[in-house]
């Protein structure tokens, strides 16, 4: 924060963001050194009443179910009489989030391992003309065919994996898509 900005601030304006972001209490001591540069000190009694009502608005469930839904996490500053309803929705939104990822990461792997044929299957084009070259000694073919040989039962193992992914993909896509109609029927 600039000298103007310290001096010209309202500091319940900005507990209120900051409590409506669902910051924990030592935020405020961000604000102190920032504006202790400049020998600015917050108010402390502004900052906490606004802070306290912007956690009133972060602390509702949709909120909640939004930043577990969101990956994000939960540092605890709810009010007691808003946190019940509030760690409800956020541990739905939580659940909602691990299994888009579990989706989301058998396609990366399933994607990881398509790549790894690929350039495999590239190598194994580049050795098998090597190979068959009249160029290459007897010596260095030997060590090709033993290099395709192993590059073959590689893919081999490669397919295996993105047959068991593709697998597992569909019981997340449909544990997914059974917690979302869950989710659906429920309001959310």
């Amino acid at each position: 924060m600039s000298a103007d900005e310290c001096l010209s601030s309202d500091w319940q304006a900005i507990g209120f963001e900051d409590g409506s972001r669902g910051y924990t209490a030592d935020r405020i001591g961000y604000h102190r050194k920032a504006c202790g540069k400049h020998g600015v000190a917050p108010d402390l009694q502004e900052y906490q009443a606004g802070r306290a009502e912007g956690l009133r608005e972060f602390c509702q469930p949709q909120r909640g179910f939004n930043l577990g839904a969101g990956g994000g996490q939960y540092n605890g500053v709810c009010p007691a009489e808003l946190e019940g309803d509030f760690l409800d929705a956020f541990r739905t939104g939580a659940q909602l989030h691990t299994l888009r990822s579990n989706v989301n990461s058998a396609n990366y792997q399933i994607n990881a391992r398509d790549k790894e044929i690929k350039q495999i299957k590239e190598e194994m084009r580049a050795k098998e003309v090597a190979l068959i070259s009249k160029d290459t000694p007897v010596e260095e073919r030997v060590l090709i065919l033993a290099d395709l040989k192993e590059l073959s039962e590689r893919t081999g193992q490669l397919e295996q994996e993105i047959e068991q992914l593709v697998a597992d993909r569909a019981v997340h896509e449909e544990q997914l898509a059974s917690y979302e109609a869950l989710l659906a029927s429920s309001g959310y």
